[in-house]
């Protein structure tokens, strides 16, 4: 028996104490799983039991009425009391409000443990529920359920007017009489009116991972539409907001400095513009222009280039010139071709490739393996120094760190920072599956929103993701400390990812936790930042944070106070070692911005460490 329900499989007690010993995994209250269980195929496997245990008074609804479980992208939908949802790893119970006087039916659901008796929505009211406005339940619905359902309904009731008939009186009963209209139209003329006028500015793109179809995305002129596409592989995309661009997609979109120079008046223009992005997406208009894409496979680690933090490669990526135009111009020339791979984030990035002779060239049409980061202007030329600076505090104090060197660029311009992706196949033997979801994705909030979480709220969800949670949430607590230690004011919800990887031919993701440390900056030391903040708040508060405000956070988040303890006193002293240790490759420390930069790095760090020190003493 790989799941647990507590006052139905096993008592309160017996539950607490196998899990106390690490036999057991709580998902949520009353919900465990064995330790050693394929966790994803066990929820996914019990979805509708798990939701019955948690919903008793609810009935299966949309699209998972006609299912009897959930989605192909692991959505299951309930009507109950009110609207909630749950989400358990790649499981999201989405529950909305039932109508006043719902018409449902039972039914029978089999898993291992046994046989279930459900409720469900039924057939009128299924079939009502496919024309609500606004509402995810409906979306949920594709156009081929529709169609079944308003067959089975013609087929009980004898012709599409009596089936209209009998669906117009649940819609009158419930003053659903929107959704009555517009299912009266489809039982009468949709199904057989003649095709319709075709709107031009619609887009109806494919979506891919590591190469293979996950669905279509689709915008009519007014609102966007997911219809994935029916997989034997793990969840990725979810539409959590009926005609609004799925969260995970808005996440791989450009921001800041690139949509600038890209023009793009939109997200439609973003998509259309676009066919690369980080994750392994692409997203294209044919499935030839997909089998035109190179695979995104590291062929050449950084490691085999690299020397005391300096790149030793042959660098022939875009250059200053010499004429008037600008660097940032020549990178904009780059992302103009629809094959170079877009990147989110405001900070200036370009996509790279590393051959195997050492030749690092923008990654066109060449898989993209690196990441360039160089110079700002205005006062944060020091940029990439900083945040090798500070990738390499936090390979010190223990957290996974990509590999990253410092670049000696051309034409004058100051060094910059290359990154190796962590998302991407190791070797062109390795068939594991990698999808980066940033916390804005997670918490399906807008990019624009990015500021707007709490250190508390992340670990609220990353609890039910994690496939080793009480490892993760104490990453967080210790990557929050650490963003705090170094005076780090844009550790946002787009630079805290979950890194997914599902080995080759699994239905569910096999890992999913916290990424590697990227975008690790001391913001204090730039212009104007002086004063920064954390850009997330942990117990209230994103200023003059001390050890009582972290031990806060633990007892909030379940971490225990000796490891919390323990954790903030190995941190501090590593990181203080450190910092007075860590010195630029020669080429990089000489010119004096560079060594103010480093020297206001290594004074705010050993500032605040030194506030913390004797944590846990």
């Amino acid at each position: 028996m790989s799941i647990h329900l507590v006052g139905e499989t096993i008592d309160a007690k017996r539950a607490h104490h196998r899990a106390q010993a690490g036999e057991l995994i709580q998902l949520v209250r009353g919900v465990y799983i064995e330790h050693d269980a394929d966790a994803e195929m066990a929820i996914l496997g019990h979805a509708v039991r798990i939701a019955h245990y948690l919903y008793p008074n609810a009935y299966l609804s949309s699209a998972s009425a006609v299912l009897l479980g959930p989605a192909p992208d692991g959505r299951l939908f309930i009507s109950g009391r009110r609207n909630q949802r749950t989400r358990l790893r790649t499981l999201e119970i989405i529950q909305n409000e039932a109508p006043a006087h719902p018409s449902t039916a039972s039914a029978v659901i089999g898993d291992d443990l046994g046989e279930l008796r459900v409720d469900v929505s039924s057939p009128r009211q299924r079939f009502l529920e496919a024309f609500r406005l606004r509402s995810e339940h409906a979306s949920a619905i594709t156009t081929d359920m529709r169609t079944q359902m308003a067959a089975r309904l013609v087929e009980e009731h004898g012709s599409p007017q009596a089936a209209a008939d009998a669906v117009w009186a649940l819609a009158r009963e419930n003053g659903w009489y929107r959704e009555g209209e517009n299912a009266e139209r489809f039982l009468l003329v949709q199904l057989g009116a003649g095709k319709a006028p075709v709107n031009k500015a619609a887009l109806d793109l494919l979506v891919a991972w590591h190469g293979e179809p996950l669905g279509r995305l689709i915008h009519d002129g007014f609102e966007w539409r997911w219809k994935p596409r029916k997989r034997s592989g793990p969840p990725l995309v979810r539409e959590t907001t009926p005609g609004k661009l799925p969260a995970f997609i808005e996440s791989l979109l450009p921001e800041g400095w690139l949509a600038k120079v890209l023009h793009e008046r939109d997200e439609r223009d973003a998509l259309r513009s676009g066919r690369r992005y980080l994750s392994n997406i692409a997203i294209v208009q044919s499935p030839d222009e997909l089998a035109a894409l190179p695979a995104d496979i590291l062929v050449t680690p950084l490691a085999a280039f690299f020397e005391a933090g300096r790149f030793t490669g042959r660098y022939a990526g875009p250059a200053r010139g010499e004429i008037e135009e600008t660097f940032e111009q020549k990178l904009a020339q780059i992302f103009a071709r629809a094959e170079t791979p877009r990147l989110s984030g405001v900070q200036i990035k370009a996509p790279m490739s590393l051959l195997s002779d050492g030749t690092l060239v923008a990654a066109i049409d060449q898989p993209f393996t690196h990441i360039l980061k160089p110079a700002g202007a205005a006062g944060f030329e020091t940029l990439p120094i900083v945040e090798w600076l500070c990738l390499e505090l936090g390979r010190a104090v223990g957290f996974d760190v990509p590999a990253a060197a410092l670049i000696e660029m051309p034409d004058g311009m100051p060094p910059a920072l290359l990154v190796e992706r962590f998302d991407i196949r190791r070797h062109v033997e390795d068939q594991r599956r990698f999808a980066l979801e940033d916390f804005c994705s997670i918490l399906d909030l807008p990019t624009s929103a990015k500021y707007d979480g709490t250190i508390e709220r992340m670990a609220k969800g990353l609890r039910p993701l994690s496939t080793d949670p009480v490892a993760d949430l104490t990453i967080l607590f210790r990557r929050a400390l650490f963003a705090w230690l170094i005076a780090d004011g844009d550790m946002h919800l787009k630079n805290l990812a979950m890194l997914k990887t599902a080995d080759a031919g699994a239905k569910a993701f096999t890992s999913v936790r916290f990424a590697p440390l990227y975008d690790a900056v001391t913001t204090r030391v730039f212009p104007g930042l002086a004063g920064d903040r954390m850009a997330l708040k942990l117990n209230g508060k994103d200023d003059r944070l001390g050890q009582q405000d972290f031990f806060a956070l633990a007892r909030t988040i379940g971490l225990t106070a000796a490891n919390s303890e323990a954790a903030i006193a190995e941190i501090a002293g590593r990181l203080a070692e450190r910092a007075m240790a860590l010195r630029l490759p020669d080429f990089a420390g000489q010119s004096e911005a560079v060594k103010v930069a480093q020297d206001k790095v290594i004074a705010l760090v050993g500032e605040r460490c030194a506030a913390f020190a004797g944590a846990g003493a």
